[in-house]
């Protein structure tokens, strides 16, 4: 099947993704444990991606809980901390599709406020020609509205649209539309997935 587009994720496809990571080195393993278990965190998280405001949503969360506030406010104060490395290969391969002219697209559960934070960041993220950021648009993965969306604003088949998203809820809910898809797990196998796509050369791929 001929693919028109290929639709990246972005959090752990292009960047990581790993907050329990970020705190564990900030304030240790054994406060992050705590935080993680009477702090809401990717329910917070979920509310941003879904189109709440970033600072004044991290900023109530923090004050719902004094004896972690400081830690939280670095959701908001160390954005670019928390929401990195970039992931190379993934970033040549993006790169290599662009350099094909494949069209290339964006779609993430992203706040609406964090979003050009990372992109400041990482000025890749800038390169996709449609961004398709939950926050913005006010829905998000795994809701099948925002897979209709995307259709109707690019007007390619379902079909013909390649996605890759390291979440399988997200990968099951593009396939009951009909998209093409791979659950990513590496850049390894992503850039295979390309490569028998006939997207990619192996050479292109490295």
């Amino acid at each position: 099947m001929q693919i028109d587009a290929v639709i990246f994720d972005i959090g752990n496809v292009l960047i990581e993704w790993q907050p329990e990571r970020f705190f564990d080195a900030r304030i240790g393993a054994a406060a992050r444990k705590a935080i993680f278990a009477e702090v809401p965190f990717y329910e917070m998280m979920d509310r941003i991606d879904a189109g709440a405001p970033f600072a004044a949503t991290v900023e109530e969360v923090a004050q719902g809980h004094p004896r972690w506030e400081d830690a939280i406010r670095l959701v908001r104060d160390a954005w670019t901390d928390l929401a990195q490395p970039a992931i190379p290969r993934s970033v040549r391969l993006l790169a290599a599709l662009k350099a094909r002219r494949i069209p290339v697209f964006a779609l993430s559960n992203f706040g609406a406020q964090n979003f050009p934070l990372s992109c400041a960041a990482f000025p890749f993220l800038r390169t996709f020609d449609r961004h398709y950021i939950s926050g913005e648009m006010g829905l998000i993965k795994p809701n099948p509205a925002i897979y209709a969306a995307v259709e109707a604003d690019c007007a390619i088949a379902p079909e013909r649209l390649l996605f890759t998203d390291d979440r399988a809820d997200n990968i099951e809910a593009a396939q009951a539309r009909g998209w093409q898809t791979h659950l990513f797990d590496s850049p390894d196998g992503f850039a295979q997935c390309l490569v028998s796509a006939g997207l990619l050369t192996k050479e292109e791929a490295i």
